[in-house]
């Protein structure tokens, strides 16, 4: 299984990539798999603030759906606008043209509390 040792893990499958203040948001390749085939993915609201931990956007695979949680808080300052008529990059490309969202984050020491590479991978094989 491919997990990137530049990105930052939540526990519940998000991926991580920090630039600055601004952090990138994915789904991981273990997410993305058990999920199945993406057929829809409900856009976060651009410029709506989340907290760390709470649900702010929906994936829908042929077989459930499932909510995606901010794994820091703060504002979104960018929606992926392709995963509207292409959901399936979730599926085909998760680190790359499948990321979620970009949020600048409100209090950036909760990157502190994720898993790096090593801790997400005893996490998916244990």
């Amino acid at each position: 299984m491919n997990i990137p040792a530049d990105l930052r893990y939540s526990s519940d499958h998000e991926w991580i990539r920090q630039d600055g203040n601004i952090v990138t948001i994915g789904i991981t390749e273990f997410a993305q798999d058990s999920l199945g085939d993406v057929v829809f993915v409900e856009a976060p609201e651009a410029a709506s603030v989340v907290a760390a931990g709470d649900s702010f956007t929906e994936v829908e695979s042929t077989k459930s759906v499932s909510d995606i949680y901010a794994p820091v808080s703060g504002t979104i300052v960018a929606i992926n606008e392709k995963l509207d008529d292409t959901p399936e990059l979730l599926n085909s490309d998760p680190y790359g043209d499948g990321w979620l969202c970009s949020i600048e984050m409100s209090d950036p020491s909760q990157l502190d509390g994720l898993m790096d590479a090593d801790g997400y991978r005893a996490l998916t094989e244990g």
